[in-house]
């Protein structure tokens, strides 16, 4: 079976399953489908770990009676991959809605449940509207208000997604032709709706054709799009346009989704019933007099964001990365008000990895450290941790995807404070 054209893996006769067949399933997010004997779809789920989510079902331990019948009828488990929680969570509402699940519908909270729509407007809005409310408008009402309809889609964090979506595609939030930017059009996440700068037709075009091709799960479309009409651009000697579009390609690789992670992902990032808290680190450099640092925590694969900091480099002369790194952990470190994580993340190879040992050796400390290291065209990310600590090793094979997480996190937040430090410069 192929779903949406992803390549689908399969369990067969669930009954047999050893422990180590479900090391077949990936650490990745995505959606899950059961299937009963018959292969009759009975559920779809997503996962932010597919295979931590998929085995807790099997583990034996107290389940609601639904969830324990449901179980009894399973004898098939397909998969598919998602690069994000954002991707899962839309692939999962679009196969409920296509499919209809007998357990996804007897669970089915018109409260819990939320579309994304796009008004219909000179220039087009994207809202969020219950399953609840939806239900109270007549099929003429909804075809007068709104251009495009997405979802159902359960347990949407609406307000999380909306911005997301909106940073990702520059979705309008202002008035058009006011004549004055608006705070967005500052951040470069408005192209001038505003200030009358874009027409509503290249606006359709820009802005609502990208995210209606995202929102109906064909994203590999739009970046393949996109990438054309980069060229074509870059082509035309439209440099700032095709450095747009380059921007914009890159953020749908790499969608920062973490606060879309909530109670229904959290059992699937960090199954251990210990707190298990996690420090990722990330330098942002744009040459020597714009470098600074950023500490992000992670508790049992939740970001705690009333404990970020933000560092400004100050004793580092050049441009090293590395040494910006040491400095941040030490300042870092001469806090003994702050709690120690159980784990250091560090956005780096090797060099980064020794450096900041050395700086825990220095304060008498042996935490493990882990280095995340990816190169900006690079699809694989390289762990680098002591090849001889077979905890650590295991540690991040179960966690792979919340590490990764944490170190994409880190990099938004030291990219967002170097742009502060930048715009005040500027002022």
């Amino acid at each position: 079976m192929n779903l949406l054209n992803i390549k689908i893996k399969t369990i067969m006769q669930i009954s047999r399953l050893k422990k180590e067949t479900f090391k077949t399933i990936p650490t990745k997010p995505g959606i899950y489908f059961f299937y009963t004997k018959k292969q009759t779809l009975i559920y779809i789920g997503k996962a932010t770990n597919l295979r931590s989510r998929v085995k807790s079902y099997f583990q034996g331990s107290k389940t609601p009676r639904p969830i324990e019948e449901m179980i009894d009828e399973v004898a098939t488990i397909k998969w598919e991959e998602t690069d994000s929680v954002l991707e899962a969570i839309i692939i999962e509402g679009i196969n409920i809605k296509k499919h209809q699940p007998k357990y996804n519908v007897l669970g089915k909270d018109d409260k819990s449940w939320n579309y994304l729509v796009i008004t219909k407007e000179e220039f087009p809005r994207l809202k969020t509207f219950r399953l609840h409310d939806m239900k109270q408008l007549t099929e003429a009402a909804r075809k007068k208000s709104f251009l495009k309809l997405f979802g159902p889609f359960p347990n949407l964090r609406a307000k999380e997604t909306m911005k997301i979506l909106q940073r990702i595609f520059n979705v309008s939030t202002c008035k058009p032709n006011q004549n004055r930017p608006c705070i967005y059009y500052q951040m470069n996440q408005c192209l001038g709706v505003c200030t009358g700068e874009i027409s509503a037709k290249d606006y359709k075009r820009k802005v609502i054709n990208p995210l209606s091709l995202f929102l109906s799960g064909k994203k590999k479309k739009l970046i393949a799009d996109l990438e054309k009409d980069m060229r074509l651009a870059s082509n035309h000697n439209n440099y700032e346009e095709a450095a747009r579009l380059r921007d914009q390609i890159a953020n749908l690789k790499r969608i920062h989704d973490v606060t879309l992670i909530d109670d229904s992902f959290l059992k699937t990032l960090l199954p251990s019933d210990k707190k298990i808290r996690i420090e990722g680190y990330d330098i942002s450099n744009l040459g020597a007099s714009g470098l600074v640092g950023s500490l992000v925590v992670f508790e049992n694969g939740m970001a705690q964001k009333h404990e970020y900091k933000k560092f400004r480099i100050r004793g580092v002369k050049g441009q090293s990365d590395v040494d910006s790194l040491a400095e941040v952990l030490e300042r870092r470190l001469k806090h003994d008000d702050w709690p120690l994580p159980d784990y250091f993340l560090v956005d780096g190879g090797k060099p980064q990895v020794n450096r900041a040992k050395r700086v825990l050796t220095a304060f008498n400390l042996k935490l493990p450290i882990i280095g995340i290291a990816k190169g900006p065209t690079r699809k694989k990310n390289d762990f680098i941790l002591n090849p001889d600590n077979k905890k650590l090793q295991s540690f991040v094979i179960e966690n792979e995807n919340t590490l990764i997480q944490t170190r994409d996190e880190a990099h938004r937040f030291a990219i967002n404070y170097q742009r502060q430090t930048r715009r005040i410069k500027r002022i």
